[in-house]
């Protein structure tokens, strides 16, 4: 069925916007054929975002855990972040199709961050929403973004997080629809922003594949990734999905507690339901409501999830797990001590996961997406390293 993962996915949304995604489809149809257009993608990629992006053996946190670690190391892409791989490409999809202002929305300030980025050396209007809560504990981003040039509304009502941030650029995009392209951050949303923006991140998956194929002449026998959304996840998961003897793993954000109800991990702890436009895996209270949730990470901090992982989950190709606060934040400090990396505390929860549960990978070859860096995070980790 069109625009769904097995069950999940779909277009729940207003009448007024379905013009729009059929517009917005079959552009995105049309990009990908167009040799000129990915090229020129292909070219920014390179030459200004910085890929491909190393393959890195951390040698030193191998030693420590009896696990061969390899690292992806999207954190050294310019912006800092995996987000620039997306938000370069949807750009150019919206320059595509004559549109020249560009919505967001941001958690952690990496999407916002990327996107005031990618429309500043592109020339386009950019509109970023933030919320409140989001915009205090990860001021930096705040500022990147209005250095480059983007019009930053904080958004003060509803959990003040990411939730309410996608909020507000939904209603923004129907009242601006047709000079404005939504340019969302992850694999989530309607029918059919989880495939562009999969398609966009996959280029991280398919450099890990044929790297460590030159390091070691085989593949890993697992990947690891952080999910909030799930777009970096997604991304290097393209690169192995076919390939049945590789393990993956998705770690969510765990929080203070599954039991304690204080936590983000929408497929482990959570039910379908529908937010954001579409059918996916979603934290809802008792009367069906979209819950409150909590992590240490901005980025993590999302009731919801992409329907691929929805359907990945279902499927049993991906296996998920939580990684809590207080191990992503060990993770956090010992990437840092022993590699001299500083990870954001997104790609914490994938290391943190791997360091509990050393034991299940002794002498096996993994990859950790390491998807942002953590100089973003540090007004958090004030209070503890300070």
């Amino acid at each position: 069925m069109k625009g769904y993962f097995g069950l999940y996915g779909g277009q729940f949304v207003a009448e007024t916007l379905i013009p729009a995604l059929d517009e917005l489809e079959e552009a995105f149809n049309s990009f990908k054929k167009n040799k000129e257009a990915k090229e020129e993608l292909n070219r920014y990629l390179k030459d200004y975002a910085g890929r491909s992006t190393p393959l890195y053996f951390a040698k030193n946190l191998t030693n420590q855990l009896g696990v061969r670690v390899y690292l992806k190391r999207e954190d050294l892409l310019h912006s800092g972040a995996h987000k620039i791989n997306n938000t370069l490409g949807q750009i150019m999809l919206a320059k595509f199709m004559g549109k020249r202002r560009i919505i967001a929305e941001t958690g952690a300030g990496q999407h916002g961050v990327a996107t005031a980025t990618a429309a500043a050396i592109l020339g386009m209007e950019c509109v970023v929403y933030m919320g409140e809560k989001d915009a205090q504990r990860q001021r930096p981003n705040l500022l990147r973004m209005k250095l480059l040039g983007a019009e930053v509304r904080i958004v003060k009502k509803g959990s003040r997080t990411l939730k309410s941030a996608i909020n507000e650029a939904l209603k923004d995009w129907v009242r601006n629809i047709k000079t404005t392209h939504y340019l969302i951050g992850s694999v989530v949303g309607p029918h059919p922003f989880p495939k562009i923006v999969a398609y966009f991140q996959s280029i991280i998956g398919k450099e890990a594949r044929r790297q460590i194929l030159l390091k070691q002449k085989s593949l890993p026998d697992a990947v690891l990734a952080c999910v909030g959304g799930g777009s970096n996840a997604i991304g290097i998961f393209k690169g192995f999905l076919k390939d049945k003897g590789v393990e993956l793993y998705g770690i969510e954000a765990g929080g203070e507690g599954l039991e304690l109800g204080k936590h983000s991990a929408a497929l482990t702890a959570g039910r379908p339901g529908i937010m954001h436009g579409a059918l996916s895996y979603l934290l809802q209270n008792e009367d069906g409501q979209v819950a409150e949730v909590h992590s240490i990470s901005a980025g993590l901090d999302y009731p919801g999830v992409g329907p691929e992982h929805s359907f990945l989950k279902d499927s049993g190709r991906v296996r998920y797990g939580v990684c809590f606060d207080n191990e992503a934040l060990e993770a956090f400090n010992m990437l840092s001590r022993l590699e001299g990396i500083i990870p954001a505390l997104e790609s914490s929860h994938a290391l943190g996961y791997l360091i509990k549960n050393r034991e299940s990978f002794v002498n096996k070859t993994v990859i950790v997406n390491l998807s942002g860096r953590g100089d973003k995070d540090l007004p958090i980790l004030e209070g503890i390293y300070v």
